[in-house]
């Protein structure tokens, strides 16, 4: 069972433009959105809170400055989806778990205000794997996202709802989180333009935490070009993030057109899935056909070999489960979200946290406990910590020698509902993204051709600390250059 995106679906700079020139209104545009997640979001579920009346307001906030010549920002008029994590003042946020189901914020998040500050228009929050916790958009307590390129599959995750939200032409753009690569496998799964900044690059305020040493906000667009301009709009110093970079944000966009002539660029060779059974074999081929059309363009392609890179996985996976723990510990039934009742503190926690989590959330959250016990903790947290810093500075060294470094987003196109059930062949799907959360590096994953069944292959590129400039030369290039 397919449903193709819907080809008279928009972009982000074409809305932006007719809406600034007062050639369209923004209520014109957010009208086409909403009434295509009106008649497909049931088949999808995008979505878990669609923000019709608060997006109709601000679109006509938007023609009425528009209409008296007031300046309305990059993004005027533009309909985006945010990732029900990142909290939305006045508007529920889930994270698509029973125990936050009814919680509402009383303030934004810092990339919301920023959005608004550009003239967009918030259609909805989109639902994910239960606090971001998952690789398929299965986990949610609200019911699983469905691929709008095949209903029948996965769209991805952590990220599923916002990555199907633009897929399906339900916004032009959305907002993810990557923790281990819950926006770029998505897009992958989608056939979408995701990315995952440096560390500290746009701020965490606001976002509900599942790993705090890991997590990101990122964009996920259909081109390269418009996730230059949502990345440029909410990226930059925040004070109210301890983690954010103090420097002033440097604009991605005026780096599209630089080229790539001369570039250094390197295919990671344990995570190029060559000699992999692991990885579909359309996979593979599509990542050596992206990089001999680097090289074909101008660019120095060659082999690199990161040992390291293939431990990530299982360090990720002490790392985030013990920070999630501590994170979550929070949701105790007493100052905000479920409560059950019992006849003492200690029972009411417990029920609380037995009705409030799924199974995957409960999985983690005991692996990270005990991962950080006494006697433990130097065997299993320690250790994937030194592992962490063993990647960061391997990879350190190889960017000295290379500008950006290439490897497939996902080992696999988007799969079958239930195909991978086993915990451990879930968590595969992560092993190409996970060291750029590691090292705290940005990396992107671009549409490159198609594999199994038709559906979309996506290849990642990866960037040193605040390298984003050239990543998103590389990207352009490269989707310029797509099957």
């Amino acid at each position: 069972m397919t449903t193709p995106a819907p080809a008279e679906a928009e972009s982000v700079l074409a809305i932006a433009e007719a809406v600034r020139a007062g050639e369209r209104s923004a209520v014109d545009v957010l009208d086409v959105h909403l009434a295509r997640i009106t008649a497909s979001d049931d088949q999808i579920h995008a979505f878990n809170t669609v923000t019709d009346g608060d997006a109709r307001e601000r679109a006509a906030e938007i023609d009425a400055a528009v209409a008296a010549g007031e300046t309305v920002g990059p993004l005027a008029g533009v309909p985006i989806a945010l990732k029900d994590n990142m909290c939305t003042r006045g508007v529920p946020t889930t994270c698509s778990s029973k125990i936050l189901e009814h919680w509402v914020p009383p303030y934004d998040a810092t990339v919301v205000e920023r959005l608004a500050g550009a003239g967009a228009v918030i259609v909805g929050k989109t639902n994910l794997d239960e606090f971001a916790m998952g690789s398929s958009t299965e986990n949610s307590a609200f019911g699983p996202t469905r691929n709008p390129l095949d209903t029948s599959r996965v769209p991805g995750g952590s990220s599923g709802g916002s990555a199907a939200a633009v897929a399906a032409g339900f916004a032009a753009a959305s907002l993810g989180s990557d923790t281990g690569g819950s926006i770029r496998q998505p897009a992958a799964l989608c056939g979408l333009v995701g990315m995952k900044p440096t560390y500290g690059a746009v701020s965490r305020y606001g976002l509900v935490a599942f790993a705090s040493s890991l997590d990101q906000i990122g964009p996920f667009t259909r081109t390269v070009a418009e996730s230059a301009a949502i990345y440029d709009v909410i990226a930059g110093p925040d004070q109210r993030d301890s983690t954010s970079i103090p420097q002033d944000h440097i604009s991605v966009t005026a780096a599209l057109d630089q080229g790539i002539d001369g570039l250094r660029i390197g295919v990671i060779t344990e995570l190029s899935g060559r000699g992999n059974d692991a990885f579909e074999p359309q996979v593979v081929e599509a990542t050596v056909a992206a990089a001999e059309a680097l090289s074909a363009a101008g660019a120095k392609v060659e082999d690199v070999s990161i040992p390291t890179a293939v431990a990530g996985l299982s360090a990720y996976y002490m790392i985030a489960p013990a920070e999630a723990s501590s994170n979550l510990a929070r949701y105790d039934g007493v100052r905000y979200g479920l409560r059950k009742p019992g006849p003492n503190t200690a029972s009411m926690m417990a029920a609380s946290r037995t009705a409030g989590f799924g199974d995957e959330v409960k999985r983690r959250i005991m692996l990270g406990t005990y991962a950080l016990s006494a006697g433990y903790y130097d065997a299993f947290y320690g250790k994937a910590q030194r592992i962490r810093t063993l990647m960061i500075r391997e990879f350190g060294r190889v960017y000295e020698n290379f500008d950006v470094l290439l490897s497939p987003t996902s080992p696999c196109v988007a799969f079958e509902f239930g195909a991978k059930a086993d915990p451990l062949t879930m968590y595969y799907n992560d092993v190409c993204t996970i060291p750029s959360n590691l090292t705290g590096q940005p990396a992107m994953s671009v549409p490159f051709g198609t594999g199994a069944h038709g559906l979309p292959v996506g290849v990642q590129v990866l960037a040193p600390m605040l390298g984003e400039p050239v990543m998103y030369r590389v990207a352009a290039a490269l989707e310029g250059m797509a099957p």
